[in-house]
């Protein structure tokens, strides 16, 4: 209980924190250190390097207590340029011999802010700072310093150990970008391929019984009944094919007001395909529930890509689709009678971009997809979803 409550308390102060611009932060953040600076209690506790002679305090001390302070207001912005006049007002106030005052600590946080934010010419800058500090510490010998040589050696690692530190907050944030920008292209992916799935079975469904009326309509020519039939049926499932392909690019482009595709119910993908001259008979088992959208598609999308299937490979033959309602899950099932195609061409169905593409939207609701040809030279699909797979 304790450490949750405490992961709780992080994770809201990281949200509160991140609702403001880090340059705002900054800027209080200078304007706080500013006002401890003068604090006299807070001497205490000030950064005493090389430990000169004391000298009297004076206006210019107050000038390089701003000039150590005040540039934290863009140490994310401009890190280079905050730790510069930082650490030069450090040095000045250090080599003179100032009174210890609490301002010092920020050459700390001007560390931490190179390492954590700076970009370009990391290296350079180390490689610059190290060599400053040698001088440095050269000159505090020469001005009669009493600090040995593993004291510098100690400061040194203590300031290597800010930079680093910074460093180390750099990379972990450089990560989690990288573990977003994956995360967006993961997603990007997987709508793509779920839009990629929706065209493949408006387009093969449609255009398939489209194909097929065209191809009846030449053999009754003489009857202008079936051929007035036969035309219907190819602009009803043109229009409904025209509908679902406008709203999946009203869906790509960002302009539809739900990403829900549009279908029909079970009666009338039957009906449809009954019409186009295929003999279906629907059997419905059970009482139908208030499905979630998930798993209504679903169920659509595998009924339909069996009598896709059915009117492709099995033109003319008798399909039965039987859809059972259960308490826990849904189950479908298209079987037509023995095709007149290949033991080839029908066994290459169950490798196809549709059954693939289903068995993904199946499985991803915890469901299974069995799909083949039946001892009788007839093909069955058959779907299970369960109710609860999707919202």
């Amino acid at each position: 209980m304790p450490w949750t409550w405490v992961s709780d308390r992080s994770r809201r102060l990281r949200d509160a924190w991140h609702v403001y611009d880090a340059v705002v932060w900054d800027r209080w953040l200078a304007v706080v250190f500013t006002g401890l600076a003068f604090v006299p209690a807070l001497s205490i506790m000030s950064v005493q390097f090389g430990n000169l002679p004391g000298r009297p305090a004076d206006a210019f001390t107050i000038v390089l207590i701003l000039a150590q302070t005040l540039p934290l207001a863009v140490r994310t912005r401009w890190p280079a340029a905050c730790l510069a006049i930082n650490g030069a007002s450090f040095v000045v106030h250090e080599t003179v011999g100032y009174p210890m005052q609490f301002g010092t600590v920020t050459v700390y946080l001007a560390l931490y802010s190179v390492g954590a934010h700076q970009e370009r010419f990391r290296r350079v800058i180390a490689a610059v700072l190290s060599a400053a500090y040698v001088v440095l510490c050269v000159t505090m010998h020469l001005l009669g310093s009493p600090v040995v040589l593993s004291e510098f050696l100690v400061f040194y690692l203590l300031f290597a150990a800010c930079w680093v530190l910074g460093s180390f907050v750099r990379g972990q944030r450089s990560q989690e970008a990288e573990r977003r920008r994956l995360a967006a292209v993961a997603a990007t992916a997987a709508e793509r391929a779920r839009i990629a799935r929706e065209l493949h079975d408006v387009v093969t469904h449609h255009v398939t019984g489209i194909v097929v009326q065209a191809d009846s309509a030449q053999f009754v020519v003489t009857s202008p009944d079936r051929v007035g039939t036969a035309l219907t049926t190819i602009g009803d499932a043109g229009r409904r094919a025209l509908a679902e392909l406008r709203h999946l690019l009203d869906v790509l482009e960002a302009t539809g007001e739900s990403a829900t595709p549009v279908t029909g119910t079970m009666r009338d993908l039957v009906e449809q395909t009954r019409s186009g001259g295929q003999p279906v008979e629907l059997v419905e088992d059970g009482d139908q529930p208030a499905l979630p959208i998930g798993v209504r598609l679903a169920l659509y999308r595998a009924v339909q890509e069996g009598l896709t299937n059915a009117v492709k490979y099995a033109e003319g033959r008798p399909t039965t689709v039987r859809v059972d309602y259960r308490d826990d899950r849904v189950e479908a099932e298209v079987t037509n009678a023995a095709a007149v195609v290949s033991v080839g061409a029908r066994s290459g169905l169950s490798g196809g971009r549709g059954l693939a593409g289903l068995r993904d939207r199946i499985g991803a609701l915890g469901g299974e997809l069995a799909a083949g040809e039946q001892p009788d030279g007839g093909f069955r699909l058959y779907a299970s979803i369960p109710v609860g797979g999707a919202e």
